[in-house]
């Protein structure tokens, strides 16, 4: 009997424990629930207050979209007449480069008389070889003609003096023919002693290293004291007239544009200023390796000019009426380059456009505007198509 009221005492104490279990349970859900309630409350009063107050606001809706469209700065281009121009690099060098070594036998140098940047004369001697054998043997020579006229002179005499004798019968005509034939051989022998010294004489000239024609010397590989003979290659080279150009590689697209006269700007590297010319020559092969061609063009001199440094030349090809736009105002995708025009109801519209050259003036539109539409100059980035702008136009170029 006590065994069973115990039971039931501890049975009691365990639902005891249930209930108020599942009560604490039943108030942490209606806490829970009433903060969730509380912020949907907030977020609903948040919203309700950010919407225009009454029902003016909404009738509104449409006038108030329309003037929160951005001001957008627009230009009608028009057309103008724009040179093309053609962009190229390459190497300075010597229009007519020559190269001067030894023309005669040589020998030691004795002197140089010239530097690099001298400008010489046709003819002018830029150095000299040691000629002391070779004017030994021009005094010989000298001295065998002075033996030969003497011979001449007597044999001559001789003759003369049988001519006056042969009439009296002294002197037959054999003797006449022996006399006359001795003054011809004498005439010979002195005609070749002549030949001999000047032969001597040119080739001793010969030793002197002169500038075939007049111009600018460029660089110089020999010094006093250095043997040198027709196999020392090189000694000098010569700008002719000291007329320089620019070897300026083109694509073979670009190149089939060029002719000769074209006027080009050429800038050497690490320099601001600027030198004209002109395509003076066209070269006629392409190179199968790189695809280019050399456009020659003519430089005058300028000691800012150093043959064989580097620079970039602008080469005008021509000119086109198109429209010129502000490069702010060409946007490009992967489909290509477009522009944004204003269309009806000031709505923006995509026009995809064919650019050319880019100029300091703007880029050049060779298609897809007529020159009259309004195209959005700037914040064309972050606008869409359709989308609603408040158009305000500027001047073309400003």
């Amino acid at each position: 009997m006590n065994y069973e009221t115990g039971f039931s005492r501890d049975r009691e104490e365990l639902d005891m424990a249930d209930s108020e279990e599942r009560a604490r349970k039943r108030r942490r859900w209606w806490i829970v629930g009433g903060i969730a309630l509380a912020v949907l409350v907030l977020v609903a009063v948040g919203v309700w207050a950010s919407r225009p107050a009454g029902g003016a606001g909404a009738a509104a809706g449409g006038e108030g979209g329309a003037k929160q469209a951005p001001t957008v700065s627009v230009m009608v281009p028009g057309r103008r007449t724009v040179d093309r121009v053609v962009s190229a690099t390459g190497n300075i060098a010597a229009r007519r480069e020559m190269p001067v070594g030894v023309a005669g036998e040589g020998g030691q140098v004795t002197q140089v008389l010239v530097e690099p940047g001298s400008w010489v004369a046709a003819g002018q001697v830029l150095a000299t070889v040691d000629r002391r054998v070779q004017s030994q043997q021009i005094n010989s020579l000298a001295a065998q003609i002075g033996v030969s006229e003497a011979d001449l002179r007597l044999a001559q005499a001789e003759l003369d003096r049988a001519q006056q004798l042969v009439s009296r019968g002294f002197i037959s005509k054999a003797d006449i023919d022996r006399k006359t034939a001795t003054r011809d051989s004498a005439r010979a022998r002195l005609g070749v002693a002549r030949a001999q010294l000047a032969q001597q004489q040119a080739s001793t000239s010969r030793l002197d290293i002169r500038a075939p024609a007049a111009g600018l010397i460029l660089e110089r590989k020999v010094e006093p004291g250095q043997v040198v003979s027709g196999g020392s290659g090189v000694l000098f080279r010569i700008a002719k007239g000291g007329e320089l150009e620019q070897l300026a590689r083109l694509g073979e697209v670009d190149l089939a544009r060029m002719t000769v006269g074209q006027r080009a700007t050429v800038t050497p590297v690490g320099s601001a200023q600027t030198f004209s010319g002109q395509i003076w020559q066209i070269s006629p092969v392409i190179d199968p390796q790189t695809r280019q061609g050399v456009a020659r063009i003519a430089l005058a001199y300028d000691k800012a000019l150093r043959p064989g440094g580097f620079a970039s030349a602008k080469i005008v090809s021509g000119a086109a009426d198109v429209p010129l736009l502000p490069e702010s105002a060409i946007q490009s995708d992967p489909k290509g380059s477009f522009v944004y025009i204003v269309g009806p109801q000031n709505k923006v519209v995509r026009r995809d456009v064919t650019v050319g050259d880019v100029t300091d003036a703007g880029v050049t539109v060779l298609s897809g505007l007529s020159g009259q539409e309004a195209v959005v100059v700037n914040a064309g980035a972050f606008l869409n198509p359709g989308e609603s702008i408040n158009p305000q136009r500027i001047k073309s170029g400003g």
